[in-house]
């Protein structure tokens, strides 16, 4: 094309000379509307919205980061934002949704460590989290706490590891479901303390907590997010939190390191995701939104409050975080025994 173009400045004569300004002309209108093309592509329409796919029920720790993210993101993007709940199968049935769906940038995924702990958890997972996603951003996590219903009899963590050896297998735990990091770092409490302890799994923290509320199980292990605000009404009793400190807004609640477990501090992370294939133009645009978003002081507040840890990053984060957690939890749940999921 350098050399056609350049001959609109040589001397032509006749019909020669007209061919060859057509030809330039033609090749140089292709690729103006290959230009407006490929820029279409890489623009969102105003009146059509972004659809947030968090593959839990209502009212779990991605759920609760998703809502709390809407609006702010909604102003950035200057996008109408959505939030659509897509729980089941241990939040393979809302990933498989995304992984699939058309990546013109109308559907991203809010997910948490799920998507690192899946690929070893079932036999078969319809996708790969480094393939199958574009990464946009990582997002606060949460720590993640062991509580009993507050009219129980069980006080303390100590009391807990007591009755499980003095009855094996009759204690039963809530957990927001097969492979989320509560469950596995009861899991891996379990192995510490040579306890037994049955695991009921649910569609997400919300209706894990409420199992507990109703008196359905015994304990429950779930992200802080979707039980903080009943640790602090009395309406549920904390135990033990998964930090390597106690947690800011609950005082009272030690850590599993202070009560003898010094390796259980999984935290459920969060990320930001999109099918792989969206325009890199779009990504790029959806991770600066977000993490302009992230680094407001009143977001921040708002997710202290809420029982997350203010962290995000970038792209590469996300890759990190990927590369670095599908193997560790491949050899947690081998060493924890747990079968995989069919």
């Amino acid at each position: 094309m350098k050399q056609e173009i350049e001959h609109l400045s040589t001397p032509a004569s006749g019909g020669e000379g007209k061919f060859i300004r057509r030809r330039a002309f033609m090749v140089l209108a292709a690729c103006s509307v290959f230009a407006r093309t490929f820029a279409a592509h890489a623009q969102l329409a105003p009146n059509r919205p972004i659809r947030i796919i968090v593959p839990f029920a209502p009212a779990g720790s991605s759920d609760v980061l998703a809502r709390l993210l809407q609006s702010p993101l909604q102003q950035a993007l200057g996008q109408t934002v959505i939030v659509e709940n897509r729980a089941g199968a241990g939040a393979n049935i809302g990933m498989v949704e995304a992984a699939r769906a058309e990546p013109d940038g109308y559907t991203l995924l809010l997910t948490s460590s799920a998507l690192v702990v899946n690929p070893a958890l079932y036999k078969n997972v319809a996708y790969d989290p480094a393939k199958d996603f574009a990464p946009i951003a990582t997002l606060p996590v949460a720590p993640n706490i062991l509580a009993v219903n507050a009219k129980g009899s069980l006080n303390s963590l100590s009391e807990v590891v007591a009755r499980a050896k003095a009855e094996p297998g009759k204690l039963n735990y809530a957990s927001p479901g097969n492979g989320t990091t509560p469950q596995l770092a009861m899991e891996l409490f379990k192995l510490k303390a040579g306890a037994e302890i049955s695991n009921i799994p649910f569609n997400g923290g919300g209706p894990a907590t409420q199992a507990l509320l109703t008196g359905t199980v015994d304990l429950l292990l779930t992200a802080l997010p979707g039980a903080q605000a009943q640790v602090q009404a009395g309406v549920i009793r904390g135990l033990a939190v998964t930090t390597q400190t106690r947690w800011i807004n609950l005082p009272d609640v030690p850590t599993f390191k202070e009560a003898g477990f010094p390796d259980v501090t999984l935290e459920t992370e969060h990320f930001l995701l999109a099918p792989a294939g969206t325009p890199p133009q779009l990504l790029e645009h959806f991770s600066k939104a977000t993490l302009e978003v992230m680094a407001q002081d009143d977001i921040k507040n708002r997710v202290i409050a809420l029982g997350y840890a203010p962290v995000a990053g970038g792209p590469d984060a996300v890759k990190e975080r990927i590369a670095k957690n599908v193997p560790f939890f491949k050899e947690l749940i081998a060493s924890a025994k747990i079968p995989q999921i069919e």
